[in-house]
């Protein structure tokens, strides 16, 4: 038995034991954080250098290419560097530093995806008013408010977390640290205390959740009665994109969490959690380039002239 005032380390989960396995995993790692970095910061640098984007739509979704890359190299990074000196071990101050930001970052990127439904709700529902509810002003608050409320989030439980008495050692069954792995190490009566503020950010979520579904039953209802197939594609061009880069969200991280027990194994936790934490920030640039006319002619000029100019 073992306490947290003589941890010094956590032990991680190794993706392979096999060099040639982990050395191919390198390699597979090294070129999903080169498309996530290049995607992301195309679109940040697109979005920065062209004025026809300066609208509320892709001010957000600037800040979500931010948060994409700032989740992606939180672990991504750690677990290349693991494979390739065949390594397992994080330091404690390691550890909580990486869960902290990986958890401010993924908790803001589901608030940020919150208002970014408001913002199509406005746009699609009430685009009279758009300009009022949106303006910059506005716009600034609410990413704010979307960073702040992740921040705080993140304060709270990685302070809990490790506040906890550690008694089962120091194997983390995951490939990067997070908060229900870490728990499974501390001491059972104090698991209790972690427990009700994840309730309190459950509801949090859920409320959030609902939020979202509502906003698109009425955008839907809204673009619906479009009369032109030409205006409803165009809606629906600017909505699908987020309602894409939102599901692919919660139903991997729901998936990863929610789980039957009975199903569970480290390695489809690896998996799983592989699928939360690195591909949504690797494949969301695809996403919103896709189908969006705007951002692929932005992203056209902005490779062709490779430079950063306004027009």
């Amino acid at each position: 038995m073992s306490n947290s005032s003589s941890i010094t380390e956590f032990l991680l989960l190794a993706f392979a034991d096999r060099r040639e396995l982990q050395l191919l995993h390198f390699w597979l790692f090294l070129g999903i954080y080169l498309a996530a970095l290049l995607g992301n910061g195309l679109i940040i640098t697109a979005i920065a250098c062209d004025h026809h984007l300066h609208t509320p739509m892709y001010f957000f979704l600037l800040n979500l290419s931010l948060l994409d890359l700032g989740s992606i190299s939180t672990t991504l990074p750690k677990a290349m560097a693991n494979s390739l000196w065949d390594n397992r071990a994080i330091s404690y101050p390691g550890c909580a530093a990486q869960l902290f930001l990986f958890l401010f970052l993924i908790s803001s990127e589901y608030f940020l995806l919150t208002v970014m439904a408001y913002d199509r709700y406005v746009a699609i529902c009430q685009p009279l008013h758009y300009g009022t509810l949106l303006g910059s002003r506005a716009c600034v608050h609410m990413a704010a408010a979307a960073w702040g409320t992740g921040l705080l989030s993140s304060l709270l439980h990685t302070a809990n977390t490790f506040s906890l008495p550690l008694c089962q050692g120091n194997s983390i069954n995951q490939f990067f640290c997070e908060i229900p792995q870490i728990l499974k190490l501390s001491c059972l009566d104090a698991y209790l205390r972690e427990i009700r503020l994840i309730m309190f950010s459950a509801c949090l979520v859920f409320g959030c959740f609902l939020f979202i579904m509502l906003s698109y039953v009425q955008i839907f209802r809204a673009v619906m009665r479009i009369p032109s197939e030409q205006g409803q594609h165009k809606a629906f061009s600017t909505c699908l994109p987020h309602l894409a880069v939102v599901s692919l969200f919660i139903s991997t991280v729901t998936f990863s969490h929610l789980k039957p027990p009975s199903i569970s194994s480290p390695t489809l936790d690896l998996v799983v959690s592989f699928l939360y934490s690195v591909v949504p920030p690797a494949v969301n640039p695809l996403i919103y380039s896709m189908r969006n006319q705007e951002m692929k002619d932005a992203l056209k000029k902005l490779i062709q002239s490779g430079v950063c100019h306004q027009e």
